[in-house]
């Protein structure tokens, strides 16, 4: 079994009825019916992944068509996303009793790599928020289904 010498590209992706993310009691981002991405950048992170993941996103079938089946993409289904960057999905928890983040990229390569996915997501044609990269961000959602995804890209495979 292949296994990636760095960990890849993490994105949590959940299907949500609404969800906002707010900065300093101010809302940055907001959508209705869609996916909520929280996105972990890490430093060997291409474009390429970024662009894979973002295809990937948009047309991965988790939304119910009429007989109530998850058959609809993000696109079919007309849906929003919602993107925040979250450098804490790439916490190794493996030793002692507080995560080491030395596998999150830092906010220099991390920041441009999320804006790509925005910008893929939007180029895609759909309707794409997102929070404030760097800034403590509360988010607030309605997980619908529930429907809950975890999502690793490495090398431009989606693993």
């Amino acid at each position: 079994m292949w296994l990636p010498q760095s960990p890849p590209l993490r994105i949590v992706l959940q299907r949500v009825s609404r969800a906002t993310v707010t900065v300093d009691g101010s809302v940055a981002g907001s959508i209705g019916p869609g996916l909520l991405l929280l996105v972990g950048i890490e430093p060997s992170d291409t474009d390429e992944d970024v662009d894979q993941a973002a295809e990937k996103v948009v047309n991965m079938r988790v939304f119910p068509d009429g007989q109530g089946r998850m058959n609809m993409s993000l696109l079919d289904s007309g849906g929003s996303a919602l993107v925040v960057s979250q450098f804490t999905l790439l916490g190794d928890v493996r030793k002692g009793r507080r995560p080491s983040y030395g596998g999150a990229a830092s906010p220099e390569l991390a920041e441009p790599m999320v804006g790509r996915m925005v910008e893929r997501l939007r180029a895609a044609g759909v309707h794409t928020e997102s929070g404030v990269f760097g800034a403590a961000m509360e988010v607030e959602l309605v997980n619908s289904g529930p429907v809950t995804l975890v999502m690793k890209v490495n090398e431009g495979k989606v693993l």
